[in-house]
């Protein structure tokens, strides 16, 4: 499955520039929205080590309100956590109704570092994959709104990233001998990568996959993708349920702002740029 992307991919400055603020922008409304409407919004960003996920929960939240939105750093169970089951912990951090949440490598852990590094046995990471469809479907019956991504990088890439970190005094601490370890072991990655996307794929949580060797493609992809699913949802919601009119307002204006197009550069070819919604899925 991995080795059909195109992580070619690209998108030039310029395109960047002009797309990150509408963007940005354009969440923030949809933020409003989602909390006049009392929709719940939880994302999972999942990726290999070094794809950019920290920059894309910067970017993210550069200009949400603070107030309705909360990042969870993936970390390992403290031995207190240990005791319980494995989503507890997350189950405890889920956000409220109408806000925004992003777990940055959470509950997908046991099917992934937990699997790998053979801290759990293989009957618990085997049974989890329905523990989490089991999870994410009662999320998504709650009328909570799931937005999963996977980011994408070459071996390749990823070494290069680690060599750029490893220059810079400032970035050195990044990468630990678990980020050393694990590229040495891509390949074993990509196994258990390929069985998480397929085997915790539904039509209520589906994944996006993120071509993300290049980073400013990747943001705008991420940020797109979110953006048209949050549409997409209150849409949804308003016409199952009667909305505020504050809601009905803010949704009929984010319909009147249509994002505008922008173009892409990939291999030194400049093409329209594939509007959100569009091949989702590699």
């Amino acid at each position: 499955m991995l080795e059909t992307i195109n992580l070619k991919k690209s998108l030039s400055k310029s395109a960047y520039q002009k797309a990150m603020p509408e963007l940005q922008e354009r969440l923030r409304k949809l933020q409003y929205a989602a909390r006049a409407a009392n929709l719940t919004t939880i994302v999972c960003l999942e990726g290999w080590d070094a794809a950019g996920k920290g920059e894309v929960a910067r970017k993210l939240t550069q200009k949400l309100d603070p107030r309705l939105f909360r990042v969870h750093q993936g970390t390992p169970p403290t031995p207190l956590e240990e005791g319980y089951h494995f989503l507890h912990r997350y189950q405890i951090s889920l956000p409220n109704y109408g806000e925004m949440a992003m777990f940055v490598h959470g509950w997908y852990r046991r099917v992934l570092d937990e699997r790998c590094d053979k801290l759990v046995k293989k009957s618990e990471w085997r049974e989890a994959y329905q523990q989490i469809d089991e999870f994410e479907r009662w999320l998504s019956d709650d009328g909570q709104l799931i937005v999963k991504f996977w980011m994408h990088i070459s071996k390749k890439k990823q070494r290069q990233k680690f060599k750029k970190y490893l220059e810079d005094p400032n970035q050195a601490w990044r990468i630990t001998k678990d980020y050393r370890r694990h590229h040495r072991e891509y390949n074993r990655w990509v196994v258990a990568v390929e069985e998480m996307l397929a085997r915790t794929e539904t039509s209520y949580a589906p994944w996006t996959v993120i071509e993300a060797n290049d980073q400013r493609w990747a943001l705008i992809r991420i940020l797109e993708v979110l953006a048209q699913r949050m549409q997409q949802q209150l849409d949804s919601v308003g016409e199952q349920n009667p909305v505020s009119n504050q809601a009905s307002q803010m949704i009929s204006e984010l319909h009147r702002e249509k994002p505008n197009k922008r173009g892409k550069r990939v291999n030194g070819h400049h093409k329209e740029q594939p509007q959100a919604g569009e091949a989702l899925h590699a």
